[in-house]
């Protein structure tokens, strides 16, 4: 499945048919369409709870001009907050704000977004649903529930150990492997 495109949101449960009218009625992406942006998180692999945000991320050339175009066309939206966030060596430009009954985030950085962690993430996330199923997804959810990010609740049902987020990573390469 690829990501690129929100349209198969329409045939999905109520909540991402919600996620699909808010961006499409606000124009979120259209708003950001020169930051290649791709909504990842929890609503599009059906894996989130009551609290879940629409999680869009970006790539950026230029910081400024991406918090600009942010500002510009979010800055009055209920509870606008923009921060940056010095990740490692790249740095990061964080957006959150509310429309409808939905927080966004807006996550920038210089890095192609397909190759971003939260992309990567997704990708095998929905791959290893595919493969174990719906009582696996449900395990997903109600980990999630008490609590646990989506990456650690994936760890925690996989039996990994280590850096949840890292650890998952390594399913990309079992990707390509006929057992996965």
């Amino acid at each position: 499945m690829t990501f690129d495109n929100i349209e198969y949101l329409q045939q999905g449960n109520h909540r991402q048919r919600q996620a699909y009218a808010t961006l499409t009625n606000h124009q979120i992406l259209s708003k950001l369409k020169s930051f290649d942006p791709v909504l990842v998180g929890t609503i599009p692999i059906n894996i989130d709870i009551e609290s879940s945000d629409l999680d869009i991320i970006c790539c950026f050339a230029n910081q400024q001009d991406f918090r600009d175009t942010i500002a510009d066309n979010f800055r009055n939206e209920r509870l606008y907050h923009i921060r940056e966030l010095q990740e490692t060596a790249t740095s990061a430009v964080v957006a959150n704000f509310f429309v409808d009954d939905f927080e966004i985030e807006i996550f920038g950085q210089s890095i192609p977004t397909k190759r971003q962690y939260a992309y990567r993430h997704l990708v095998i996330e929905h791959n290893l649903i595919k493969k174990y199923g719906e009582k696996f997804r449900q395990k997903i959810v109600e980990l999630k529930r008490q609590g646990h990010k989506t990456e650690p609740a994936f760890a925690l049902a996989l039996g990994l150990t280590g850096d949840p987020y890292m650890e998952l990573l390594k399913f990309e390469k079992a990707e390509n492997s006929p057992n996965y």
